[in-house]
């Protein structure tokens, strides 16, 4: 049963099949795609949250500095970019890494894997769908239309976010105004959630909380895809021009308000500041292996595919260090934590008309985005029902549009109704997870095949630098500045040295007898406050200096573990790095022992980093989803695999 579980797919069989169009509905993909057309989609894909939103956070955390983020988590995906290219010319067809997987591992592998870029796509397109709700209201709330008495189409509250956002916002609510703060002084997001939970409809005890927008872009997106690529393809190259042209009139308009002034200091808070971005800018780039899935339609796969990726990669990267210079030039970095940077920046040095643009500019984005992500998906799952692992359903070509027509409409669903009720935070996390795990699964992939000299190549080849010396000699040098430069960081992850809880969780977390308590030593605290004043607890403790609040903490009467994170608590958050770190030191035997490829390698490792910084939560949320998946493998998937039934050894 081991054997077959890790039977392969040659390279050879895949191509065949591909030619005959599986032979299952009588009707293949239709091929319309160029290197134009592959670039657009990944930028269609790439650019959307990430120069519209995100890219405010990264910059508040990082000044200036950021562009250096967005060029190393580049160079990350680039490194990603070049096996899934290598792949994409080695088997060019619909698939992505559950595909390549198949030729590299084995069927499990490539069922996990083809089950993670479910739930990656599937997420990725909750997550798009909710920004894009965000987005599409503000537009609305900021129409003005004074002959009309128009002055800003206003949704519900309860109509644009999730049921868990609104409860747990009216819950936070709840507990800060009870720390002293009134409820003009609570942040937009607590103070908008809480409202939804407020004014929400409600039947019998339970409130009514959907983000209604979110279902209607989703409806109308995958009708659009339902519809035909060739539909698709000029939706999305229209946005595209949209999204460029409002780019390059932003750096045209914003490069003549630039003050230099601005960029000094240009990393204010280190490197550690500018590193705290590393999850909003990687998922800025998610988007660009969504390209592998449209082979199949493309007019000249092996030679189009990596370039369309490559492409892709370097024009949103030079638009991302571009805008993020301009943002930080045009105001000081510090203001720029805001939802709509780019709006923002322009209102503040009074140019309105922009604002708008930019605004609607960001609606089209967003769809975009959606656009491409949800034309990935259905193709992942016709290729899983090709092999058998899916019912036959999932790989019907709708005879007049030439689209996985069934595996379309399931997708839709799939995606419309958890959009009504998930949480932002939590699908752009597993979202993120599930695309680094492909991400990782691939690189390791073109390593694994790299000996071996039976394997049919494609035009494309990663090139080979190798990994022997280069490897061992960068962690070595890690592991050096880590004891060195940052040994009392280093020192508390091995030893689980305890660690203070943020002051607005250490609140929100105090019974009222511990709030009064701790409202009483801060009348004896570091710092003097004003006694006819209401006292906001919360913002007092963020008031104090590093030193300051640690002297607080160690001073306070309240309970130990109201104030640290220790034990199993705390090193339950540092399991995913001690994996990364042990998986290091196996990569590093096997670059001495097999010379493995230097690009590929930088890839594993970069990627796999990024995955243990999202937290053990996120590793426990995706390692369920894979358990699930395993479920409906060994109940379907494994009794139906056509490779299974042939009984004949792989090549």
């Amino acid at each position: 049963m081991f054997e077959k579980l890790f039977r392969k797919k040659s390279i050879t069989k895949i191509l065949e099949d591909a030619e005959k169009g599986y032979g299952e509905h009588g009707t293949s993909l239709h091929k319309t795609l160029g290197v134009r057309d592959l670039t657009a989609f990944g930028i269609a894909a790439i650019i959307g949250a990430g120069i519209f939103s995100t890219i405010g956070k990264a910059s508040a955390d990082g000044g200036p500095a950021v562009i250096f983020l967005f060029i190393f988590t580049a160079v990350a995906c680039s490194f990603a970019a070049f096996a899934y290219a290598e792949f994409a010319s080695m088997v060019p067809v619909s698939g992505s890494a559950y595909t390549y997987s198949y030729v590299a591992f084995g069927e499990l592998v490539a069922w996990i894997i083809g089950w993670s870029l479910i739930m990656e796509y599937s997420i990725g397109n909750i997550t798009v769908a909710i920004s894009w709700s965000d987005y599409f209201t503000g537009l609305l709330s900021s129409i003005q239309i004074p002959a009309l008495g128009i002055k800003g189409i206003h949704v519900p509250d309860w109509a644009t976010m999730d049921y868990l956002s609104a409860y747990n916002g009216h819950k936070h609510a709840e507990a800060l105004v009870n720390a002293g703060k009134s409820f003009a002084n609570l942040d937009d997001a607590t103070r908008i959630a809480n409202n939804a939970w407020i004014t929400a409809p409600k039947i019998g005890g339970f409130h009514l909380v959907a983000d209604l927008p979110a279902l209607g872009i989703i409806i109308f997106i995958t009708w659009l895809i339902y519809r035909g690529m060739k539909e698709s393809r000029n939706a999305s190259n229209a946005m595209v021009v949209v999204k460029l042209a409002v780019i390059l009139l932003v750096l045209a308009v914003g490069i003549f308000y630039v003050d230099t002034a601005n960029w000094n200091p240009f990393a204010p808070n280190g490197v550690s500041g500018v590193l705290k971005g590393v999850s909003a800018v990687f998922f800025a780039y998610i988007g660009f292996d969504a390209i592998s899935t449209t082979a199949e339609e493309c007019k000249n796969p092996q030679r189009d595919l990596p370039r369309g990726m490559m492409w892709a990669i370097i024009i949103c990267t030079i638009l991302y260090v571009a805008i993020a210079l301009v943002l930080t030039g045009i105001v000081n970095y510090s203001l720029l934590a805001v939802g709509d940077p780019l709006a923002f920046v322009f209102d503040q040095i009074n140019l309105k008309l922009m604002s708008g643009i930019i605004a609607v500019s960001a609606v089209f984005a967003m769809a975009s985005v959606l656009l491409v992500f949800q034309m990935g998906q259905p193709r992942i799952w016709m290729s899983m029902s090709r092999d058998g692992l899916l019912p036959k359903s999932f790989s019907k070509i709708h005879p007049k549009y030439q689209t996985p027509s069934f595996a379309t409409i399931v997708v839709g669903f799939v995606v419309a109704i958890p959009s009504l009720f998930m949480n932002l935070t939590i699908v752009t996390d597993l979202c993120s997870i599930g695309t680094l795990f492909a991400f990782v699964l691939v690189c390791a992939g073109v390593l694994v095949l790299q000996n071996k000299p039976n394997i049919q190549r494609g035009k494309f080849k990663t090139p080979y630098v190798n990994s022997k010396y280069i490897i061992p000699l960068v962690f070595i040098g890690m592991l050096i500045v880590g004891f060195t430069n940052y040994k009392k960081e280093t020192n508390a992850f091995i030893f689980n040295t305890p660690r203070v809880y943020e002051p607005v969780h250490f609140i929100t977390s105090l019974n009222p007898t511990e709030l009064n308590l701790v409202k009483e030593e801060i009348k004896t605290g570091p710092v003097k406050i004003n006694p006819a004043e209401n006292l906001d607890a919360t913002a007092y403790l963020n008031s104090l200096s590093g030193d300051q609040y640690q002297s607080f903490m160690d001073q306070s009467t309240v309970s130990a573990e109201k104030k640290y994170e220790s034990g199993w608590g705390l090193f339950k958050h540092k399991i995913p790095m001690w994996i990364f770190l042990i998986i290091c030191l196996v990569i590093i035997y096997f670059c001495i022992t097999k010379n493995l490829s230097l690009i590929p390698v930088l890839g594993l490792i970069s990627c796999l980093y990024m995955m243990c910084e999202l937290g053990i939560s996120n590793w426990i949320g995706f390692g369920i989803w894979l358990l699930i998946g395993l479920v409906v493998y060994f109940l379907y998937g494994y009794r139906h695999s056509k490779l299974g039934q042939q009984h004949t050894p792989s090549v």
